[in-house]
Formats: C-alpha cells, structure tokens, sequence
C-alpha cells in the first residue's frame, strides 16, 4: 500500500557533481515536487500548504479533520482538485451543520512547509484544550518491527532523500499505509484523511513518523484518535508538554535496537 513515484512527486534535474579532489562531472537527480496548495471550503480560502502535490485528496480530509473543521469523512460533500497558477486548489463542499466552523476561523494565509498553524486567528485557539487521547497497550516490539519496515515504503525518499513518511501501523507493527511528503505534518495529514476515507480504525495501532516530534504532530494524533506516536527524531518541549495534557503515548528517537518513552 505504498505511493507510485510519478511526475506529480518528482522531477530530474540537472546538477554538477563535485568530489574532494576537486574534479567535476554532470549530474542528474530526482528531486521532491513542492508546489502550493490553496485550500479552500466551501468557497472560501482557508490556507495555502507548501506540499508535495499528490493524494490531495487524503490531504484535505486530513486537514479538514485535524484543523476541527469536520468530525468524519462524511461532512466532506465533494472534493474538487484543479491546477491554478502553478499550484493547485482543492475545493471542498462541507456538510451545512459543520460550515460555520469554516466562518469562525478563516485566515487568508500562507504556511511553510513546518507551520501548524493554518486557519489559527488567535494564541487562544492555537492552544486549545485536546480531548482525552485514545489509551495505547501495545508491546514496544512491534515499534521497532515498523522502524525495519519503513524504508521499503518510501519510494519517493528513496528516490530523492528529501521527504517524510508517515506509516499507519498495526498493533503488531505491520505497515498498512504510508503516505510522503515534503512536509511532515502534510505527511501526516494525508495518512489520517486516507485511513479515515478508507474507514480504517487504528485498534490499538500506532503511526510512525520519520520526523522530529513536533506540537502539530502531537495535536493531529489526538484528533485523529490515534493511540501512539512515535518519530525518528526529537521531540520539543510543547509536544511533550502537549501530549502529557491529553495523555497521548508517545515514542522518540526511534531507531533500530532503542527508543525514548514520553
């Protein structure tokens, strides 16, 4: 269940390769697509994302989840993808009982690729409270069993080295999805819109990052009713402080004989 590598991740382009000695050669390398994604909600515009332009659709149900415009899939009427400008529009049409969300918070801005904060107006509604986390009683093998496995699901960091993945993991540490991205809560936001879009439920599964654990990535997590995270790298501060107050599980530095408990 992996992503196809196509024209829409990646490109060649030209380089000149220079080594120590001073010599110099023609190269070429597949680099990571970057483009902007408007995002917009029943006609109005909502946050441009700087993305990897492919699985838009699993991107904007995940956003629109994460960012508590929707609660399911289902308040998500009609998805429309459109190039525009040397970027792309996903137009969503939201259920009337969840459009005056999209009033309440609109912000005509743009994010980089590490901004979680699309759509916020006010510091108040960046730190909003988060519901309880969902309870994880998992084993931690089955964390470093997804840490073996990921590699071989992501072929466009294979191809390029320069993405994020994030995996939908089993309780017994089985990779079922991945999805990649320039930017890793954008990895993240299309791995939960394509799980909940396929009606997946984590029943005591995890998701696993190849990234540094970040407050965003701790909130999507919670919201998304997923009962571990665990990232490559770091965590912040914020994440842990923010993961402690809902009581998400949280797993860093990940790697292939050891881990760090949050």
């Amino acid at each position: 269940m992996t992503q196809l590598l196509d024209d829409r991740t990646a490109a060649a382009r030209p380089f000149r390769l220079i080594v120590a000695d001073g010599a110099q050669s023609a190269a070429t390398r597949p680099v990571p697509e970057e483009r902007p994604i408007a995002i917009e909600c029943n006609g109005i515009g909502y946050a441009v994302l700087m993305a990897t332009p492919d699985a838009l659709e699993d991107l904007a149900v995940g956003f629109a989840l994460t960012e508590r415009l929707i609660d399911t899939p289902e308040d998500v009427r009609a998805i429309d993808v459109h190039e525009a400008g040397g970027g792309v529009v996903v137009r969503l049409t939201l259920a009337r009982r969840v459009a005056q969300r999209v009033n309440d918070r609109v912000r005509h801005r743009a994010s980089d690729a590490s901004c979680g904060l699309c759509g916020i107006a006010t510091m108040e509604q960046a730190m909003r409270p988060l519901p309880p986390a969902a309870r994880w009683a998992g084993e931690d093998a089955a964390i470093f069993r997804a840490y073996h496995a990921i590699a071989a699901h992501q072929p466009l960091n294979a191809a390029t080295g320069g993405v994020h993945a994030a995996a939908w993991c089993s309780a017994d540490g089985t990779i079922l999805m991945v999805r990649e991205d320039v930017g890793r809560h954008n990895a993240f936001d299309k791995l939960i819109g394509a799980g909940a879009r396929a009606g997946l439920t984590w029943n005591g599964g995890f998701a696993l990052l190849t990234s540094r654990c970040s407050y965003e990535l701790v909130e999507k997590a919670v919201l998304a009713r997923c009962p571990l995270l665990a990232t490559i790298s770091a965590p912040t501060r914020l994440a842990l402080d923010r993961a402690a107050q809902a009581g998400l599980a949280l797993r860093v530095l990940v790697r292939g004989d050891s881990l760090l408990a949050g």
